[in-house]
């Protein structure tokens, strides 16, 4: 196991969150194409480029020790379910003009993971930085009054992706072998799903000579970059600090959704997420002055 480099971890978990930031630029250009069906080609090709990938990429001994620690797998198992799940609601809302709904679940899921952080890891909060949640909180709290109930999407979001990165965080399993067994456990299901759909147009050969197969192969590598980068920035950094990070990517789907595809930013969603905002500077200052302080 490699010291912890929370530098390295900073700009790995900011990779991951921009990438992650602009994947509904990606989603909208294969929108004719339903949400479960372009889960099944990601689970496929990231299986298939997450394996090419482990061959240049060496991670020595580490199908031994899986079959050595059959409970790993157990583990993997359970993460890639809560990954596919987490997928399956974010295509969903991109492509039914839920963009707004789905950037909240990233806003929310910060505050999932200080709490699994502190409940669950022991893990301590400065006094800036409960300054920083105590805001957060407060946009995300205006945000759910508003709306008048809690938005499953976002919850959904939020919950899968909080226990997917606490899980990978204590799994000790490298981050690309983790990534790839974690893919290649839900092959079957996305075979078996083909198999039972045998009239959907990317099972159909013509389908590609199109510009919309290439669109469905490159689920594989724009999946499996941010994953990497998340995975190694995980063992870098504390779990509430990567959680921070993480209001990156929102940010972007917001400004994507109000900018690019024309949903309705109303005052109270905007006050909210001034109040989010605001706890993310103060978390960000937190951050930099304990970084400062490392020799």
């Amino acid at each position: 196991m490699h010291a912890a480099n929370p530098r390295r971890g900073y700009i790995l978990g900011l990779s991951a969150y921009i990438i992650w930031g602009l994947f509904p630029l990606y989603f909208k250009a294969i929108q004719s194409v339903p949400a479960v069906e372009i889960i099944v080609h990601r689970v496929l090709w990231s299986a298939l480029f997450g394996s090419v990938l482990l061959l240049f990429w060496k991670h020595p001994g580490w199908w031994r020790e899986l079959r050595d620690n059959p409970g790993r797998l157990g583990i993997l198992a359970l993460s890639g379910t809560l990954i596919a799940g987490n997928w399956l609601t974010y295509v969903w809302a991109v492509n039914n003009d839920r963009m707004l709904e789905a950037s909240l679940g990233y806003y929310i899921n910060p505050l999932i993971n200080v709490l699994l952080g502190m409940l669950l890891l022991g893990e301590r909060l400065r006094r800036l930085q409960w300054v920083a949640v105590a805001l957060a909180a407060a946009g995300v709290a205006q945000q759910v009054w508003q709306v008048g109930s809690l938005p499953w999407v976002s919850l959904v979001l939020a919950l899968t992706f909080g226990f997917y990165g606490l899980i990978r965080k204590k799994a000790p399993v490298a981050a690309l072998p983790g990534l790839v067994m974690e893919t290649w456990m839900l092959v079957p299901l996305a075979l078996g799903w083909l198999a039972l759909h045998p009239s959907v147009e990317s099972v159909q050969p013509a389908f590609y000579t199109s510009s919309q197969a290439l669109w469905l192969i490159a689920a594989g590598p724009v999946t499996l970059v941010p994953l990497v980068c998340f995975n190694a920035a995980a063992r870098h950094l504390p779990y509430t600090t990567l959680g921070f990070l993480q209001y990156v990517a929102p940010t972007l789907v917001l400004l994507e959704a109000i900018l690019l595809f024309g949903e309705h930013l109303s005052s109270s969603t905007l006050i909210a997420f001034m109040f989010i905002w605001g706890g993310l500077a103060l978390y960000s200052v937190d951050i930099w002055l304990k970084l400062r302080q490392k020799p």
